[in-house]
């Protein structure tokens, strides 16, 4: 990327504090301006400006600051923030988290550079989601759906199995009756190797490789750069989205390993600390993320955007989720029960939540019976947890024949409707018909979120099959 150079150097910096270079008597620099610092040995690093007082900078030193010295620092302030040049030739490639090439290929030849913060969108242009996203997994489609534009970010814990099932969302995600699958923009922060690597393979092996642009600051990289990291690849996402008309698709991964990053930069600067030591402003940081996806007017494309965050300790309430939730519509939560009991994808029936469902579902979407289904499943599964606990306190032998009925439903609901093959597409009919399959183990009269004639229609087809 090519930088306006200011012209003037500042020798030396007042101290060095984890990834901040304090340098004194600067004159006309900006916010968010980018510095380019050298060593004693010429080498360059790029920096930013994260604070301006009357007399002196801080900046924040992208690459680390390992083997700078106060005295020998030389900074050099640039005049302009972070631009990323953007092109439909960027898919197919692999980006450090700055958006540098990382694959040995050239840099991309465009002439259109954009703030990597990207441009505020007018709330009044923003165009409702509506499109379902059929994923192929009957524990979104069927009762969390997706729809286009939306942004559903997936909860879960060490050792779950998040990556495989994101990839499984990323390969098979597509819009009922389009031919042409999502562009996808990946972005990685503080990730090991190893699943980079396995995002990658996945992608080549489904073909979709040639429509995938990579931003990768794993575990090696500064920790500092992953703060840049989903702001380039959302600027990308952007330029595809709203100025070429395609449907994008961004996974982040993982957003956990970025607001670590984000506290570790907000003590070094000796703010106040908030909630488990992350900053006050943890939220709006991550809003300025979450927010750029969505659908505008005059524009074709959509983004529609999935993150990952895992969880310290399984704990839902834990700032990062907690905060994520508000912002998002929804999450797709994993149950560490189910996955131990081998149901993949152990996507958790009650904690998960599509906001947005309700817009996206339905006659002229999927199906007329979809919402009112999905209810049911909803109602009969959390009536399945009270027995559950229950059991557990008086015993199975003991309960009612009622609810020995709905402990039957609970785990063919669990092994046959939730748990299905890694590469396993299922139609949206097929897990509509799955669920009416499902609930045609209960009694007639225990259902009343359906309607006498859906009832008539699906339950007692099932019925007699049954």
């Amino acid at each position: 990327m090519s930088l306006r150079d200011s012209g003037l150097e500042y020798v030396g910096a007042s101290r060095i504090e984890g990834p901040l270079v304090v340098v004194e008597r600067v004159r006309d620099a900006g916010f968010d301006e980018l510095v380019e610092i050298r060593d004693r040995g010429g080498r360059p690093r790029l920096g930013r400006v994260l604070d301006i007082s009357q007399d002196a900078a801080v900046v924040q030193v992208l690459e680390g600051t390992e083997g700078l010295s106060c005295g020998t620092l030389r900074a050099r302030f640039l005049g302009e923030s972070l631009k990323l040049p953007v092109s439909e030739s960027m898919l197919g490639r692999v980006f450090d988290g700055l958006g540098r090439p990382a694959d040995g290929g050239p840099a991309p030849l465009s002439g259109d550079r954009r703030d990597v913060n990207g441009s505020p969108i007018n709330p009044v242009a923003r165009r409702y989601p509506r499109e379902f996203i059929q994923t192929g997994i009957s524990a979104i489609d069927g009762m969390n759906a997706l729809v286009r534009g939306q942004k559903l970010p997936i909860f879960s814990g060490n050792g779950l199995p998040h990556d495989r099932v994101c990839a499984q969302l990323v390969r098979q995600a597509r819009l009922p009756g389009e031919k042409g699958g999502f562009s996808i923009v990946f972005a990685a922060m503080g990730v090991k190797r190893d699943v980079a690597d396995y995002f990658m393979r996945d992608f080549e092996e489904s073909g979709a490789l040639e429509r995938v642009a990579m931003f990768l600051s794993l575990a090696d990289a500064p920790g500092v750069e992953r703060l840049l990291t989903p702001r380039a690849a959302l600027t990308l996402a952007e330029y595809l989205a709203f100025d070429l008309g395609r449907h994008v698709l961004v996974v982040l991964t993982d957003m956990t390993n970025y607001c670590e990053s984000l506290r570790e930069v907000g003590t070094a600067r000796g703010e106040i600390p908030g909630r488990k030591g992350y900053p006050g402003y943890l939220y709006s940081d991550l809003a300025s993320i979450y927010e750029r996806a969505g659908r505008v007017e005059g524009s074709g494309g959509s983004i529609t955007q999935t993150a990952i965050l895992t969880m310290p300790s399984d704990d839902i309430s834990h700032p990062v989720p907690d905060l994520t939730g508000y912002i998002t519509e929804g999450q797709i939560v994993l149950d560490r029960d189910l996955f131990q009991r081998g149901v993949y994808p152990p996507i958790a029936g009650l904690p998960s939540l599509s906001r947005l469902m309700k817009d996206g579902v339905g006659k002229g979407y999927t199906r007329g019976d979809h919402p009112a289904l999905a209810s049911q499943l909803f109602a009969c599964y959390a009536y399945v947890k009270r027995v559950r606990a229950l059991a557990d306190i008086i015993g199975e032998d003991d309960l009612s024949a009622g609810d020995k009925l709905y402990l039957k439903f609970g785990e063919n609901f669990e092994r046959r409707f939730l748990n299905q093959g890694e590469h396993e597409d299922r139609p949206v009919e097929t897990t509509l018909d799955l669920g009416w399959e499902m609930l045609s183990m209960l009694p007639r009269e225990e259902l009343h979120r359906v309607s006498g004639e859906m009832l008539d229609e699906h339950y007692k087809k099932n019925k007699e099959r049954r």
